[in-house]
């Protein structure tokens, strides 16, 4: 098959499974941009595989869909284009055999896998990987797609736990959810669709034992994790889950010294984050690349990086249609992430600014405001943070009446993440137990 027919295949994947849902979805966007109505049958799709060019209009909306800059099409031309939004790397044959089934690894060799995904990053991730199986198997017990749907909404389940209970009890569950994807794919046997689906299902299962190891206070093996989920979700072609694990593994390092690499990885976390098509994917990353940058103190590429975030973001479509994994992410999210990567720069007054925007009133009818009570970790961590923001403006009695909601939300759930920020904060109060409301706080909270 041709390259184009590669890539558009990748795409009919990750847009419907079907040829008439990403066309439909082109169709929609080519509307939306004011370029009339578009037939959305499969005999479209073929002509192109086969040399036809599509025209400009069509060529744009597929770009919009995909959000690659308009100017690339113009520039690039046809396919040039599509091969850059769509990296060779998404395309390379599939391996049946989870990274953690492999031979165990040396001491500090997850720091070079890392440094060799960042490295890939900068190519445009096209790497060389070495010829590998197809994701098939021929002995064992059969198994189909309803196998690996159900481990993905396993996986599901497990993230909303981990929201509302924490990490400690959600990483066992992970673990043990990834050796059963691991089983099934080395004893059974199953399509190349399935076997893709699974890998990528144990991609997503080692992501999150590796976020959950993080937020309960073991960063050596979560990055293990993350290492191990990394490749995997990029020798599956998933394109949805390996974004996502950069941008979880990216929190990781720049929360324990590493923000230039977290910036690194966040870019390369984009080229898969494009491929999705959605915005709200892309408005994420971008929020995590502004506050990667912030911890390593640039502001300018930080600022860039916020102004990205919420550009990006007015292509959203709305929640309850975008990817099932993106269900956090809305504008309250982004404004949490843009305050706390202003209180790393020194700007409390600006923080406090964006905490006030992410629980604004008038997002909520459109679920756009942040929801402490579905979220009660996040919450109280950006309210550990609010309060700080509020200390160094020396309104010392704001900043304990929302230190007293942090401690609220984290009432009941297990995170080492969340009770260090509120360590942090009674460490900060402290130089204040002069005031009658912090001592009675700092007293409450002995």
């Amino acid at each position: 098959m041709s390259e184009v027919g590669d890539r558009l295949d990748y795409l009919v994947a990750h847009h419907g499974g079907k040829a008439e849902a990403l066309l439909k979805r082109i169709a929609s966007r080519h509307q939306r941009l004011g370029f009339g109505n578009l037939a959305a049958n499969k005999q479209k799709l073929h002509r192109w595989k086969t040399g036809t060019q599509p025209d400009r209009h069509t060529q744009l909306a597929l770009a919009h869909l995909l959000n690659v800059p308009r100017h690339d099409v113009v520039d690039l031309g046809w396919p040039t284009w599509l091969n850059r939004a769509v990296p060779e790397a998404l395309l390379a044959p599939h391996r049946a055999t989870p990274t953690a089934l492999k031979a165990p690894r040396k001491a500090g060799e997850t720091v070079e896998r890392r440094r060799f995904m960042i490295s890939a990053a900068a190519g445009g991730m096209a790497l060389a990987l070495a010829p590998v199986a197809p994701a098939t198997a021929s002995t064992g017990q059969r198994v189909g797609d309803d196998l690996a749907t159900l481990h993905e909404q396993r996986l599901i389940a497990l993230r909303h736990l981990d929201d509302k209970v924490g990490s400690g009890h959600v990483y066992n569950a992970a673990v043990n959810e990834f050796d059963m994807i691991a089983e099934a794919l080395r004893t059974t046997s199953y399509n190349e669709a399935t076997g893709q689906r699974l890998l990528a299902a144990a991609a997503d299962a080692q992501r999150a034992a590796g976020w959950t190891a993080y937020d309960s206070g073991y960063p050596d093996r979560a990055e293990e994790h993350f290492a191990d989920a990394a490749e995997d979700a990029l020798t599956s072609g998933d394109s949805e889950v390996l974004a996502t694990t950069l941008s979880f593994w990216a929190i990781k390092l720049y929360s324990t010294g590493s923000p230039q690499e977290a910036a690194s990885l966040l870019e390369a976390a984009k080229a898969p984050g494009r491929t999705t098509g959605s915005a709200r994917m892309l408005a994420m990353l971008h929020a995590r690349a502004c506050r990667a940058h912030a911890r390593a103190g640039d502001r300018r590429a930080s600022d860039r990086e916020a102004n990205a975030a919420l550009d990006a973001y007015t292509h959203a479509i709305p929640l309850a249609e975008d990817l099932p994994s993106l269900y956090w992410v809305n504008l309250g999210e982004i404004y949490q992430l843009l305050g706390s990567s202003a209180l790393n720069l020194g700007h409390p007054g600006r923080a406090l600014d964006h905490f006030q925007q992410a629980a604004a009133v008038g997002f909520a009818e459109l679920q756009e405001n942040y929801d402490g009570d579905s979220f009660p970790r996040g919450a109280a961590i950006y309210e550990a943070r609010a309060a700080e923001a509020h200390l160094e403006l020396d309104a010392v009695e704001q900043a304990v009446a929302v230190a007293h909601l942090a401690v609220e939300h984290m009432g009941g759930v297990n995170s080492a993440r969340g009770s260090t920020a509120l360590a942090d904060l009674r460490t900060k109060l402290r130089a204040h137990r002069n005031v009658p409301d912090v001592r009675d706080f700092l007293d409450f909270t002995a």
